[in-house]
This record gives C-alpha cells, sequence and structure tokens, in this order.
C-alpha cells in the first residue's frame, strides 16, 4: 500500500489528550498564590495553545494585566503542574489505538505543543507506551513557539520529511495557522477545546470528528 502521507504532526492538549483539568488547577492555584481570582475549568478552553505565559496573561483581571505579572503567574503555575502534570490527564477515546496503528503502518509521528517542553515529555512519557512518537517539541525559552513555522521545519529535518509528507492535526486556529504557514496538510479535530467554526474560519483543508478519521486520509 502505498500512502500519500509519511508523517503526521500532532498538537498535545485538546488532540492527544485532554489536559484542560491539570492546566487549570495549576494555573487556578498560582492566581490564588498572588491574591487573584480561579477560573472555572471550562474557561480554559478558549485561552490555551498559545504557551503558558499568554494564558497566564488571559486568565489575569484585565484591569492588572502585565508582561511583568504574567511571567510571575505563568512560573509559578509551570512550577506547579511539572508536580502533577497527570492527575487529570488522558489520552482523548481512540487515541491510543490510533497511534498505534499508525505505527504499524511505518509513519513518522511526531508531536509540537506550546506546553512547555519538559512538562510536554512527562505527559506524553506517562500516557503513551515508549517510543510512540519521533520527535516530542514543547516550548523551550528562545525558540519560536507555534504558529511560527520554524519549529515545523525543525521537526521535518529531523524526521527527514518534506512539507508535502506532512499531515498537521490539531484542535485550535494555532495549529491550523502553523500548518498553513509550514505548508503541510491541516487537520482540525473537533473533540478538543475549539468549536468547529473556528476550525473553519481557520482554513482547515480537512475536520475530523474522530481519531480513526485521520486513517482515511493516508
Amino acid at each position: 500500500m502505498i500512502m500519500k502521507y509519511k508523517g503526521i504532526i500532532f498538537d498535545c492538549d485538546g488532540t492527544l489528550v485532554d489536559t484542560l483539568g491539570d492546566i487549570s488547577a495549576s494555573m487556578n492555584k498560582a492566581l490564588k498564590g498572588k491574591g487573584y481570582p480561579a477560573l472555572p475549568e471550562e474557561a480554559y478552553t478558549d485561552k490555551v495553545g498559545w504557551g503558558i505565559k499568554r494564558l497566564a496573561f488571559l486568565c489575569l483581571p484585565e484591569d492588572v494585566r502585565s508582561d511583568e505579572l504574567s511571567a510571575q503567574v505563568a512560573a509559578d503555575a509551570v512550577a506547579f503542574y511539572a508536580q502533577s502534570p497527570l492527575i487529570y490527564t488522558k489520552p482523548y477515546p481512540g487515541i491510543l489505538s490510533l497511534v498505534s496503528e499508525l505505527k504499524s503502518r511505518k509513519l513518522k509521528l511526531a508531536v509540537l505543543t506550546n506546553k512547555p517542553d519538559p512538562i510536554a515529555r512527562l505527559v506524553i512519557g506517562g500516557l503513551f507506551p515508549p517510543s510512540s512518537f519521533d520527535a516530542i517539541y514543547g516550548d523551550i525559552t528562545g525558540k519560536p513557539r507555534k504558529p511560527d513555522p520554524a519549529c515545523t521545519w525543525e521537526i521535518l529535518v529531523e524526521l527527514g520529511l518534506t512539507t508535502r509528507d506532512v499531515i498537521m492535526a490539531g484542535d485550535s486556529e494555532v495549529d491550523i495557522e502553523t500548518a498553513k504557514a509550514s505548508e503541510c496538510f491541516a487537520v482540525g479535530v473537533t473533540w478538543g477545546y475549539r468549536p468547529r467554526k473556528v476550525l473553519e474560519s481557520s482554513g482547515a483543508l480537512r475536520i475530523i470528528d474522530k481519531p480513526e478519521e485521520l486513517l482515511a486520509l493516508l
């Protein structure tokens, strides 16, 4: 069987795993530690995706938002998150079997996320069998993050792939914008944190409702 694509780059939060419970718990602890109100978990669905500093900025009351305070809250949240990243987090239904099937088909798989790199590795390593992914790229200070295409191209070089070889799958406008900027095939998934209309308006080339639907694109 000849497959059109040779690799898939997955987003993490909202695509492979449901992390909202642990993200909100750690950020709320950081907010309360600075004297600011916690937010309900559902309030995080449209705020995640751009990285922890941006998340902290959006979670702070508008009248106190600043880069300095956001950085302080983000640092606290990362510390809390790193201590307990897998209390509520779990793979979405069908994801483990999808990854297993893709590996059996010899596709190269990568994770590209704006989650801090050490935590991304803790989450993926704690929930997936060893060697499920050929590369894991999280946010590292000083390096570009999504939607900058540079992070995607770095993965392509490491895995020996070209843009036409790769599907990029994610649940948010950040992922679709990254795929478009890097010229990969942009697939939006509806089981994550953004509604279908966001994926449509962002320019997803295909939108899927279940993980197994990805196999039909190969």
